[in-house]
């Protein structure tokens, strides 16, 4: 997660023991993701594939910012690693519905208990919020290139280290906030997380177009590498929020489809129950009381 910059400092040409345990957290989430389809799969439950290829795809993606290197001047490398980290990672690994997994592969006992209490709790409150969570994670992105921090930070390993650990966390909040894949108490309107991605999106371009203009302040880095960045930021912003759009709009279609088969089924069943026209029970001539 250490990246070189054109100004004055440290570069570091390996990774450290803070990039080592990311690159291993990212590969132990795979093991447990891969551990706990498997068990699903061992006792006949359905789980696609697909997610598998998702989820492995994120967490390599964190991996490979933590150890490898992007190409490009210093700003370019850095662009990348933000759309992986920030972007498209969470994407991916919100796309392999972890949570889901979790709770479905899991005994039942105390800690699957703990878990979906955990993920109601939570999900109760403001963290699937997606206003909320757009604010901050745009917001930080702002903060970011907008003051002197990113300058602060680049002859600080560590911060560097907590910088992207911090974007994946707010990007995979609003991915999920947005997304409302997996199982949440509380979910918002279809409407209410359209226009929040469309917020974002407006926001996260123009900071590009920002960019492209003026280097972060109290950065110098050259006018090519710059632009290129800039331009990272900006086309590569646009393909992932299609492709978070692209999820709202199957997730909605799927709801509505459901919803559609639901209401047929409901009217099969009230048209196949039988009527009763007349309640009128009439007594057999027989049986009329002659008496008086």
């Amino acid at each position: 997660m250490i990246f070189a910059h054109g100004h004055p400092g440290p570069i570091l040409d390996s990774p450290g023991l803070p990039e080592a345990a990311t690159a291993g957290a990212a590969l132990l989430a795979i093991i447990l993701y891969l551990s706990g389809a498997g068990r699903l799969r061992h006792r006949a439950d359905r789980w696609p594939w697909r997610r598998d290829a998702s989820f492995i795809a994120g967490s390599a993606g964190v991996a490979w910012v933590a150890v490898g290197s992007m190409p490009g001047g210093p700003f370019t490398a850095h662009m990348l690693q933000h759309l992986m980290v920030g972007m498209a990672a969470p994407l991916l690994l919100v796309l392999g519905r972890p949570l889901t997994l979790a709770l479905r592969s899991m005994t039942p006992g105390t800690a699957r208990r703990l878990l979906l209490a955990l993920a109601h709790s939570l999900s109760d409150g403001w963290l699937v919020f997606p206003p909320l969570m757009a604010l901050l994670d745009i917001g930080s992105l702002w903060l970011l290139y907008g003051t002197g921090l990113f300058a602060a930070i680049q002859d600080e390993p560590r911060l560097h280290v907590l910088l992207h650990i911090h974007v994946l966390a707010v990007g995979l909040l609003f991915t999920f906030a947005v997304c409302q894949l997996d199982p949440v108490r509380r979910r918002w309107g279809l409407g209410v997380r359209a226009m929040t991605l469309l917020a974002v999106g407006t926001a996260h371009t123009v900071l590009a177009k920002t960019l492209y203009a003026a280097a972060p302040p109290d950065t110098a880095f050259a006018v090519e590498d710059l632009h290129i960045g800039a331009q990272a930021m900006y086309y590569g912003g646009d393909l992932i929020e299609a492709a978070l759009a692209t999820v709202l709009a199957t997730s909605w279609l799927q709801a509505t489809s459901r919803a559609h088969r639901r209401r047929l089924r409901s009217e099969v069943r009230r048209e196949r129950q039988p009527t009763v026209t007349d309640t009128t029970v009439h007594k057999p001539h027989s049986a009329i009381d002659h008496s008086r």
